[in-house]
């Protein structure tokens, strides 16, 4: 069913409070479970708890029975073939590469700080683990569902992919600067990032892929890139050393792959994503 303007302005808002509470209420687990108990990461326990009980409502498996087709329709957590599912993967395990690059070398020509990450260094490796895998999970999970699955699948049936996508990127910006702040380096970097992963929903019309694609991201960013952030050199004071122009050439051929990589699946999940934008199509006049 094609969603009206205020069907719209609910889902957006729907969408960006249920990342932001996900995220509160993840980041008071871990800051309580730190601080009282640090060889026990109980939070993960909890908040896999949390995730289970707001999946099942999102795809319709409890809460109001009548609504249940509804909720699971917006949620779009389809399974898809392994081929599509193969090359999803492939087309944004690339493009995590490349922008990876892309947000060293942005660091290094416009220094920002990301205070967002605590000193696991006073933890053991196992808790770390834990704690990294469901930060990744949980912000994987709240994302997909609400902006991808709820927000963006509404918009796509009204304004068409490239518009939906483009809005869904646009409207999660907020959640973002919350923890990563607003410069104009970040800004451009979670455009791209929304916008890879608003792709891989369309083309496989789940967000599936998607959540997968989110959680090893946002691993390797936890693990290998913003950690290491304020040991990089400013370009402006110290000049671009080798690695920058490796990372450079890593976010450029990363993205060239990475472009290759979505075509392919794009011509791979065409005829089942046409089937059902027939489908869909085909209600709106039973529906309107």
């Amino acid at each position: 069913m094609r969603a009206n303007s205020a069907e719209l302005t609910k889902l957006g808002a729907f969408a960006l409070l249920l990342t932001v509470v996900t995220s509160a209420i993840w980041s008071a687990l871990l800051v309580t479970n730190l601080r009282t108990s640090p060889r026990v990461p109980w939070s993960a326990l909890i908040m896999a708890a949390v995730l289970w009980i707001g999946w099942r409502y999102l795809s319709g498996r409890s809460g109001s029975h009548s609504r249940s087709p509804l909720r699971r329709n917006r949620l779009r957590a389809r399974p898809v073939s392994r081929r599509t599912l193969a090359w999803a993967l492939v087309a944004g395990l690339l493009s995590i590469a490349s922008l990876a690059g892309l947000w060293i070398v942005l660091h290094q020509l416009i220094h920002t700080s990301n205070s967002t990450l605590p000193d696991f260094s006073r933890y053991s490796l196992p808790v770390v683990a834990v704690v990294v895998a469901m930060g990744a999970l949980s912000g994987a999970v709240s994302e997909e569902a609400g902006f991808r699955g709820y927000f963006q699948g509404a918009l796509e049936s009204r304004f068409g992919a490239p518009v939906a996508i483009a809005m869904s990127a646009l409207l999660i910006l907020p959640a973002h600067g919350l923890t990563q702040g607003f410069a104009i380096t970040t800004v451009l970097f979670y455009l791209c990032v929304d916008a890879m992963l608003g792709a891989i929903a369309y083309l496989t019309q789940s967000i599936l892929p998607g959540i997968a694609v989110h959680f090893i991201g946002l691993v390797v960013f936890f693990t290998m890139v913003w950690p290491n952030d304020a040991a990089r050199p400013f370009v402006a004071t110290q000049g671009a050393d080798r690695w920058f122009w490796i990372h450079l050439c890593q976010a450029i051929i990363g993205a060239a792959m990475s472009l290759i990589a979505f075509r392919r699946l794009r011509n791979l999940a065409r005829p089942e994503r046409d089937a059902r934008e027939a489908m869909i199509a085909e209600a709106q006049p039973a529906v309107s």
